[in-house]
């Protein structure tokens, strides 16, 4: 095998196959012909990914490996490693899109060959598109030999979908597989950034990353109701009312201190515009060492790190940028936010995304006043937590304008809250029979609600100056109200607060239901457990695993399936929190990568017992109807019992035995995991289960009621402290 095959993990070939990676594994044991580890660790091993291919036509396991897979697998197991397989890939699209008509004379030759040719129309594509001083090096002869078939795979790709969307696909697939590598900003918020931002020419992110913001920033818009003026000093009211056509970038400007990113990033930009459009992203520490210091922009987008302490605070005491005061070592969200206002042009927006903590920390304040009095801060506006990481607090978006000299500072900032803009099933609700939704997150948000509601309040308060007041929603508040000595900005401290969420009327439904379902409860409590004086039945037992064995029942694990990219109708999943609390599925799945291959998720039956491993609770719960339908989630067991053999109460009923779950159960440093195959069970004839699995059933019934009561009693307490603290309700 050359030393430049592509190789494949076990995962990777389950993927090709369509199979689960248990399948691969007994693949191995059971076959002396399967293909033997090339590279990788005992653990978790790689093979070659010819010879794979090669196995699994000859077995009849694999007609074709779909073209999206063969790359992706290329790239994956490239010996250069993923990024520069990606970058050879970007160049190459690139030059297949921009000299299309020279690709076919090149792709005749052979391998060996196109290598040594590659090259130079590279090297001129790429000069032609981001110029001399650029990111993307041209790579060389002996760099592009291994990538040879990716280069020929992604220009097949290329012809069926077009090279941006091949592009995208690739480095898609890349960052999902490296979530922790990288700081994303999701489509949704990047969206929102430019549309506050509005029409710009020349647009800067001096912390691109991948270029979320950037290819938002290129993405075409509607254009608004009112267009208004860009150099209009806040606070004057503008005269034009006629619509105008949203201004597409023709320059986009881009730095990232990893290189590989900026790499990644130009060739994103390139391919996602056309020849017209200037693309410019270089390397390096933005703050300590910038690549456009003469750069006058019409909008900055950033999305900086946060809690930076090696920013350049010792180095860069007297850099020119600290317009509104020298920020603190522990600031460096303040650096970033003048080094965008430094690259504006007068009367130019930049959109940031902040840290809650840099709208209230004592060390900022002096900067805050100083962007306050001098005009240059115009909104602050708080999202719900999980738009964007880290997902578990609330992130803020400041819009800045650099000032027109001459121009009067604005009297009022802009404040916007939209923590409670997530769907139905975001926040703790409680139906008619007593199920619980979750709480809010990122697959809770209703995101085009946020939208709305931020640019809503944005474009009257940036055209006119002012704004109707939304209580607990939005507020145009005067300056002078903020300058004191907190300078304090964050939005829920300045709103006047919403309505209470229930009013007089609805805590009496509350109250109503609640004395129902006491009412019911009292019914549904077990009589007093009598003592007849016998021994202790010694039944004799069996396990799960041996049931499984016998086909007595089904065992599966979840957590393995994918949804079809782009449905609508993909089932949510019953996750191990699901489980925990009693509630309705909860989760998402993750899409299918275009062109990929993935196993199907676990559906759940009524009847069906699932389990959680993880926790060393004693939980068992038995499917409804309500549930049936839903996928299994990851750390959760299904069970499913054969109707003729087992009863599914009596079988939850059992499972949920404390000393049958602490047998049962294994310990690791942070964690207790249940080994459901070790699971006991008494050898009961059917008609007996039955019996017992009546009672269970009771029993269940009797808990659910309880938790009903409980979130009944909990609504119902906190909507009257909210009522008479805000007066809706009377004493």
């Amino acid at each position: 095998m050359p030393e430049s095959a592509a190789e494949v993990t076990a995962a990777g070939i389950a993927r090709l196959a369509g199979v689960g990676r248990a399948a691969v594994s007994n693949w191995r044991r059971r076959h002396a012909d399967f293909p033997r580890p090339v590279g990788g660790t005992e653990a978790s091993p790689s093979f070659a990914l010819a010879d794979v291919e090669a196995w699994l036509r000859a077995q009849g396991k694999l007609a074709e490996v779909p073209l999206g897979e063969r790359v992706w697998q290329q790239i994956a197991g490239h010996p250069a490693g993923a990024v520069t397989a990606l970058v050879h890939a970007g160049c190459a699209l690139l030059l297949v899109r921009d000299r299309a008509a020279a690709w076919p004379a090149l792709a005749a030759a052979p391998d060996e060959r196109l290598a040594e040719l590659l090259p130079v129309p590279l090297e001129e594509t790429l000069t032609e598109r981001f110029g001399a001083e650029r990111s993307v090096r041209t790579p060389t002869a002996r760099a592009l030999a291994p990538s040879v078939p990716l280069v020929r795979g992604v220009a097949d790709m290329a012809a069926a979908t077009g090279p941006r969307e091949v592009f995208d696909f690739l480095l898609g697939r890349h960052l999902d597989a490296n979530p922790r590598q990288y700081t994303l900003t999701p489509p949704g918020p990047a969206a929102l950034m430019a549309a506050l931002a509005g029409p710009a020419t020349t647009v800067l992110d001096p912390a691109c990353g991948t270029g979320a913001l950037l290819t938002a920033a290129a993405a075409p818009a509607p254009a608004p109701a009112t267009a208004p003026s860009a150099v209009a000093p806040a606070g004057t009211a503008t005269t034009s009312t006629t619509p105008t056509a949203p201004t597409a970038p023709t320059a986009l400007y881009g730095q990232d201190a990893d290189p590989d990113l900026a790499a990644l990033t130009a060739l994103r930009l390139a391919l996602a515009t056309d020849a017209a459009v200037d693309v410019r992203v270089l390397s390096g520490d933005t703050l300590r060492a910038d690549a456009f210091p003469a750069l006058a922009a019409d909008a900055v987008l950033c999305h900086p790190p946060f809690n930076e302490r090696n920013w350049g605070h010792d180095e860069l005491a007297y850099d020119a940028r600290w317009e509104y005061g020298f920020p603190a070592r522990t600031e460096s969200e303040l650096a970033w936010v003048q080094h965008a206002l430094a690259r504006l042009r007068p009367g130019g927006t930049a959109v940031l995304l902040m840290p809650p903590a840099a709208a209230s920390r004592r060390s900022g304040r002096r900067i805050r006043a100083d962007l306050l009095r001098r005009g240059a801060l115009r909104a602050v506006v708080a999202l719900p937590a999980g738009a964007a990481p880290p997902y578990g607090i609330p992130l803020h978006l400041w819009v800045l304008r650099r000032p027109v000299p001459g121009a009067r500072p604005a009297a009022e900032l802009l404040l916007v809250d939209t923590a409670h803009e997530t769907t139905a099933t975001g926040a703790a609700t409680v139906t008619g029979t007593g199920t619980s939704t979750g709480t809010s997150g990122r697959d809770r948000l209703d995101w085009a609600a946020v939208e709305s509601a931020v640019l809503a309040a944005w474009r009257p308060f940036d055209q006119d100056g002012v704004l109707a007041e939304t209580p607990g929603g939005s507020r145009a508040v005067p300056v002078v109200e903020l300058l004191d000595d907190d300078v304090d900005l964050a939005p829920a401290r300045h709103l006047p607060p919403p309505p209470a969420a229930e009013g007089a009327a609805e805590l009496a439904g509350v109250r109503e239901r609640l004395t129902e379902t006491l009412r019911r409860t009292r019914e549904l409590t077990p009589p007093p457990a009598a003592d007849t004086g016998a021994a202790i039945p010694r039944w004799p037992a069996t396990t799960v695993g041996e049931l499984a064995r016998a086909g007595a029942l089904t065992l599966r694990a979840g957590g393995t399936g994918t949804a079809p990219a782009g449905t609508a109708t993909a089932p949510r999943v019953l996750t191990d929190t699901d489980v925990l609390a009693g509630q309705a599925p909860s989760g998402t799945l993750p899409e299918t990568p275009a062109e990929g291959t993935a196993e199907e998720p676990v559906l759940l039956a009524v009847g069906d017992v699932v389990v959680p491993v993880l926790g060393g609770g004693s939980v068992a719960r038995v499917v409804d109807a309500a549930t049936a339908g839903a996928a299994l989630g990851r750390n959760v067991h299904l069970l499913r019992p054969d109707p003729a053999a087992l009863d599914p109460w009596f079988l939850a009923g059992f499972l949920r035995a404390t000393a049958n779950n602490r047998q049962a159960s294994s310990y690791a440093s942070t964690a207790t995991r249940l080994d459901v195959r070790r699971l006991q069970l008494p050898r009961l004839p059917l008609g007996e289960q039955r019996r017992y699995g009546e009672r269970f059933r009771a029993l269940a019934e009797f808990e659910e009621a309880l938790r009903l009561a409980g979130r009944l009693g909990e609504k119902l307490v906190q909507g009257m402290y909210d009522g008479l603290a805000d007066g809706s309700v009377a004493p």
